[in-house]
């Protein structure tokens, strides 16, 4: 059967092992990010030959236009994206969900490098793909994101790769006494929902529910939270992703105090040196949606990612199954 039967241990535990062991997997292609987005309804689309799993496609769906279902393979497909003719017959298999759920539009939106090639002979096949030219901020994710390459490399070769000043400010928290430690506690989450309310309050934005963040680290026993202290008082802290060879900096957040001492600096250069020693091949610090240099954000995580700079994803593959209300969907 194309999709998978949630009921059926032995091929869970085959489609999992899959997306876990692919170099295409990404966190939220896994099974157990439905347990996060649980307002979501999901499902699962694979391909085989000779009895094993060569592609996948990872499904969540809600309600979004007019009762009809807006379905979403975030970072999908598990394959390879240039071959067309697989991401072709990954989307013939997922009819029976899209009729299903009612759907008028299945985003796949690859964690794959820009390549203008690429999205031509895409939209040459007939389909819809939102890249360059598409409004940088209308995107269900930030279509640049700021990764550091660890592979092979020392903690003293990633450093020389920062910016002079990022490079001070990690040498400064350090020699300040700032510490940074990690836990799954509890007691670590509420000091991380608390900053997160701090931040959130200081900046004018929103910020998720503490449920959201206990689902989070309950679907996933390897996420850390980190907390960076001076004498015993927290300052920073930010969750921590470790999946298929890459760290994802989640979320982060501080409460804005000792800010001459970095200690949002420290709580990355622990993180980073940890992905060096759990053998990781990337750290991945999220994305931004626009390369801004009076941008805050964007010149933190520049700071740290300066030699290889923003990488660039391509963009979004829509396939679309009712053109009225995708218009009304990408107009909202």
């Amino acid at each position: 059967m194309p999709v998978l039967d949630k009921s059926n241990a032995a091929d869970v535990a085959r489609y999992e092992n899959f997306i876990k062991s692919s170099p295409y997997g990404r966190a939220t292609q896994d099974m157990n990010w439905s347990q996060v987005k649980n307002n979501w309804e999901s499902d699962y689309v694979y391909l085989e030959e000779n009895g094993e799993i060569i592609a996948a496609l990872s499904i969540l769906s809600v309600e979004a236009v007019d009762d009809a279902s807006f379905s979403y393979a975030s970072r999908g497909p598990v394959s390879d994206f240039t071959d067309i003719e697989l991401t072709k017959r990954l989307i013939e298999e997922a009819k029976p969900v899209i009729e299903a759920k009612n759907s008028f539009l299945l985003r796949i939106d690859p964690a794959f490098k820009y390549d203008e090639e690429i999205v031509n002979l895409y939209r040459d096949a007939g389909f819809k793909f939102r890249s360059r030219e598409t409004e940088i901020k209308s995107f269900s994710q930030p279509r640049y994101d700021m990764i550091l390459d660890l592979k092979d490399k020392t903690s003293e070769e990633v450093l020389k790769e920062f910016r002079q000043n990022t490079r001070y400010s990690v040498r400064q928290s350090i020699k300040k006494g700032v510490t940074t430690r990690w836990s799954r506690t509890p007691e670590d989450l509420d000091i991380f929902y608390d900053m997160t309310i701090i931040m959130a309050e200081r900046q004018g934005i929103t910020y998720r529910p503490k449920s959201y963040f206990e689902r989070l680290l309950a679907a996933f026993p390897d996420i850390r939270i980190y907390v960076s202290e001076f004498e015993g008082n927290p300052l920073s802290t930010a969750i921590a992703f470790p999946y298929n060879k890459e760290m994802w900096y989640i979320y982060g957040a501080s409460n804005g105090e000792c800010r001459n001492m970095s200690p949002a600096y420290n709580t990355m250069w622990t993180m980073i040196c940890d992905s060096i020693e759990m053998g990781l091949h990337s750290y991945n610090f999220g994305g931004v949606f626009e390369i801004d240099e009076n941008d805050g954000l964007y010149v933190f995580k520049d700071g740290f990612c300066k030699k290889d700079g923003p990488t660039e994803w391509i963009g979004e593959l829509d396939v679309v199954y009712d053109e009225d209300k995708y218009n009304k969907f990408i107009s909202r």
